[in-house]
């Protein structure tokens, strides 16, 4: 069965992309739906080999989300970055917190479970978007991506702080990932100038073999390889933003093979009977989630000066959860710490929050650009 599984899921993802195509729609978005129509149509889910694939997509695209981030940029724009960034996190985080654990009567865990996984923006659906449409490019998809990086700073720092199991592996997982960030820039410099570039690519398998090695540590120590994937693609950014074909080389595998197993299995997962039954709940928490991140953020951008189309197209963006959304969720669920029916409520908000103001921001607040495949082929020299 595994030719015809690979078949059926690679068939989605085509059939995602030429749907994307067509609409003008990030294929990102487009791979969530029709994994949701795969899963409750189809009766299609997600083998072990499956979730395996989409757990390497979401750490290699965490990573190249990471390495697009602009430390100059951040260093120049630091008010802009951390406060958009701060604010998205917290006001989020407190509202969906109170409204669940006082509205809902949940306990307190999974109150506070709701809180981070729905404050959390999803730095895969955003990198996607930005790249499609040659934002990340530019200083203000510069700024959004750094602005990411500080909300899920947040939410991982307070998964960790209030659930992390403290032992030894995690005093292991912290020494070893501290270590590896202070020395890894200089040894991937070092590697690269020795290996060269070859047809082999030696880079890309020493760049995998630390996301994938990390990854390890952080699962022993109940923590997300999304996190160290994030911090390792952030110092290795000025290599990568000096290398852009590296960049591409890398961004190319995982769109092809790796990332739409992630954002269609996203979708699979949805019950979509799960979701009639918490119908209103999840209207309330999408509608307090989304309310907040604009209160939070809009004004912000307003401050700092952004054009008020570049303003709103920022704060839809802040408020796109998915990756970490989903993360924290299943987190709650394998430790007991919110039920199935919570955990389906949870996922389908995030999911929604994927979509929707993605959607909207897309449709009504680009702030201009051409997808990248155009400026490829504006960039094609005369025949």
């Amino acid at each position: 069965m595994t030719w015809e599984t690979a078949a059926i899921w690679m068939g989605m993802a085509l059939l995602a992309s030429l749907i994307s195509v067509r609409i003008g729609v990030s294929v990102a978005l487009v791979e969530i739906c029709v994994g949701i129509a795969g899963g409750n149509v189809l009766g299609i889910q997600p083998t072990s080999w499956i979730l395996s694939l989409a757990g390497f997509g979401s750490a290699v695209l965490t990573f190249l989300a990471g390495a697009e981030i602009d430390l100059d940029v951040m260093k120049n724009k630091w008010k802009e970055t951390i406060g958009i960034g701060l604010a998205s996190f917290l006001v989020p985080c407190l509202s969906v917190t109170a409204v669940a654990y006082w509205g809902a009567g949940w306990s307190l865990e999974a109150s506070q479970v709701a809180g981070i996984a729905l404050c959390a923006t999803s730095v895969a659906v955003v990198y996607t978007v930005l790249v499609e449409r040659g934002h990340n490019e530019l200083e203000l998809g510069k700024i959004i991506l750094a602005a990411c990086f500080v909300t899920d700073l947040g939410s991982v720092l307070a998964l960790g702080l209030l659930f992390a199991r403290y032992d030894w592996w995690l005093v292991v997982f912290l020494a070893v990932t501290a270590v590896t960030l202070w020395q890894l820039p200089g040894i991937t410099r070092w590697f690269f100038n020795r290996v060269g570039k070859r047809i082999s690519e030696p880079e890309l398998k020493f760049v995998l073999l630390i996301l994938f090695a990390l990854g390890a540590l952080a699962n022993a120590a109940q923590s997300e390889a999304v996190l160290p994937a994030y911090l390792v693609g952030l110092v290795l950014a000025p290599i990568f933003l000096a290398n852009k074909n590296l960049a591409h080389r890398l961004r190319t595998i995982a769109l092809t093979i790796l990332t739409p197993f992630y954002f269609l299995k996203a979708g699979v997962l949805v019950s979509l009977k799960a979701v009639l039954v918490t119908t209103a709940l999840i209207g309330l928490f999408f509608t307090v989630n989304t309310a907040a991140k604009l209160v939070s953020v809009w004004p912000l951008t307003r401050l700092f000066r952004f054009h008020p189309k570049e303003g709103m197209y920022t704060t839809l963006l802040m408020a796109t959860g998915l990756t970490f959304g989903t993360i924290s969720s299943l987190f709650g669920l394998e430790h007991h710490l919110i039920t199935r029916e919570q955990y389906a409520t949870l996922v389908t908000v995030v999911i929604l929050t994927a979509i929707i103001p993605t959607l909207i921001a897309e449709r009504w607040f680009d702030p201009g650009g051409k997808p990248a495949e155009e400026r490829w082929t504006d960039n094609k020299p005369p025949k």
